[in-house]
């Protein structure tokens, strides 16, 4: 759907240099969506014209090396798990690479092979979803890709808050449920604008002191607001 070099605006990375490559489609459509219109365009390319794309950046060494950050995204990018492990294939065999850090942004409804985690991804960013979705428990929430994520040590758990009530809906559904470490949770406010990203923000920094969990806000709408590909 769209490529771009930025900086990882979100969860345990944030601040990190970083290469964006969001695939198209998703398995879920939840309401307050902030890249709906984008993930559903979107055209068929070749690991050579990804490839090109991500050189148009200028930073294609500084990802060879693990410098710059190699994030899939959505959609649901393990729709496309297949292609996610041949283009890095691609890239390892041409170049002998092996230091490449990829994140993917999953929400932790679609199981996969063992060896995707294992080898091709060096951190997961799972955004499971809340009731605040829209979304029916039975579609959001998947047992066994969830628990295939917890088990990797390289993997984080960041709930989109709206409410205090969202807490006893993650606690109860997931933390108690999967036996999530808490320096794997990380809460971050529900907001598309500034404005919204102020008020949940300070909303979830209230719910850090009376809870513990981590709460890390988004960098991207608090630097550019609206504004999406940057």
């Amino acid at each position: 759907s769209e490529t771009f070099y930025s900086v990882q605006g979100e969860g345990i990375t944030q601040g990190v240099p970083a290469f964006f490559i969001r695939l198209q489609n998703c398995n879920l459509n939840c309401i307050w969506c902030d890249t709906k219109k984008i993930w559903k365009c979107g055209n068929e390319i070749s690991y050579k014209q990804l490839e090109d794309r991500i050189k148009e950046s200028g930073q294609f060494n500084n990802i060879l090396l693990g410098k710059v950050h190699l994030i899939w995204t959505g959609g649901e990018p393990t729709l496309q798990e297949k292609e996610i492990k041949g283009f890095i294939n691609y890239l390892r065999k041409k170049y002998g690479s092996s230091k490449i850090f990829s994140e993917i942004e999953t929400n932790g409804t679609i199981y996969v092979s063992n060896d995707f985690y294992e080898n091709y991804i060096d951190q997961i960013n799972c955004s499971p979803k809340l009731n605040n979705s829209g979304m029916p428990s039975q579609r959001r929430i998947n047992f066994k890709s969830i628990k295939q994520i917890n088990d990797n040590p390289n993997s984080y758990f960041k709930f989109v808050i709206c409410k205090e009530k969202d807490i006893i809906e993650i606690e109860n559904d997931f933390i108690y449920k999967f036996n999530i470490n808490k320096n794997k949770i990380i809460l971050m406010p529900n907001a598309d604008n500034r404005l919204d990203l102020f008020k949940n923000t300070q909303i979830c920094y209230e719910l850090t002191k009376k809870y513990g969990y981590r709460t890390i806000t988004r960098g991207q709408i608090l630097v550019w607001d609206k504004k999406s590909g940057v």
